[in-house]
């Protein structure tokens, strides 16, 4: 039997998107809820503003709880550095509307907006779990209440040595452990209800043909954006790199260094060193 991988666009928006059961227990296992969700309707999904080179700008579950407060799921495949300001504009987005059927302030609920990643993007940190909030800098016992944001880098998260948290460690294990899985899945994430029926919306056999070829499909898009992004970043660091050297140059040569010395420093012909100071305007001393 084949279980398809629960992170493509298609199966999260299956398992999360259709059962607010399966919602609700994964949500109240990730979120620092003080009080439990006990009963979750989905809102309609909504375009949101893109991240660049990114074309998947639709968020995958909307949902409000019995208390009002609303939650906002991504399951985000790709990163870039836009991407945190995209979710504090939708989350906050959520947050305002709430006036538009002519609350007081006083009835805001709160917003949390829930990110999992699957890529590493903060790099000197071991955490792989980021709970934000707004907090006083010199006291962080005083909050602003009303927006919160947890950002999960699934790649970090390793279930070895967690005692605590069970539920959220199998629901990661859910998502970390099953890649198009034919091998036998771990019988500790049978033993929770809610995530034996999420690995069982898995099952190929569940999906039309048509649905496989939209799964299939997500994961080109996916390797295609992914090139771009590699590419993007390769061609940055060539401008920024020729940037620089061309900044060198200028400065140096300004401060009254030898112009053979800077055709050395700058390992380019003394050609393209000229071009550079002509397009600055700067006198060449060709006896130099």
């Amino acid at each position: 039997m084949r279980y398809l991988d629960p992170k493509n666009d298609l199966t999260f928006r299956k398992v999360f998107g259709q059962h607010p059961r399966l919602l609700k227990s994964f949500l109240n296992a990730m979120l620092p809820l003080t009080v439990p969700i006990k009963d979750l309707e989905y809102l309609p999904a909504e375009l949101v503003p893109e991240v660049p080179l990114l074309k998947f700008s639709i968020v995958d579950v909307r949902c409000i709880d019995e208390q009002g407060r609303q939650f906002i799921v991504e399951m985000q495949m790709l990163w870039t550095d836009s991407f945190k300001t995209r979710v504090l504009f939708n989350a906050s987005k959520a947050y305002v509307r709430q006036l538009d059927k002519g609350n007081e302030y006083k009835e805001l609920q709160p917003v949390y907006a829930l990110s999992l990643v699957n890529q590493v993007f903060e790099h000197d940190m071991e955490e792989f779990y980021h709970h934000y909030k707004i907090v006083h800098l010199a006291n962080n016992d005083k909050i602003l209440e009303g927006l919160e944001f947890v950002f999960v880098e699934i790649p970090k998260f390793k279930a070895a040595n967690f005692n605590e948290k069970r539920l959220q460690v199998l629901w990661l294990r859910y998502l970390s452990e099953i890649k198009n899985a034919t091998e036998t899945i771990s019988p500790e994430l049978f033993e929770i209800l809610e995530i034996r029926e999420a690995i069982e919306l898995l099952q190929e056999s569940g999906y039309s043909k048509s649905e496989l070829m939209a799964y299939d499909k997500y994961w080109d898009s996916i390797s295609i954006e992914r090139t771009l992004l590699a590419d993007s970043y390769v061609e940055g660091k060539q401008i920024g790199k020729i940037e620089g050297i061309e900044l060198m140059i200028v400065n140096g040569y300004k401060a009254g260094v030898n112009l053979a010395l800077l055709i050395k420093m700058a390992q380019i012909s003394p050609e393209k060193v000229n071009e550079i100071l002509r397009n600055h305007n700067l006198m060449i001393d060709t006896e130099s």
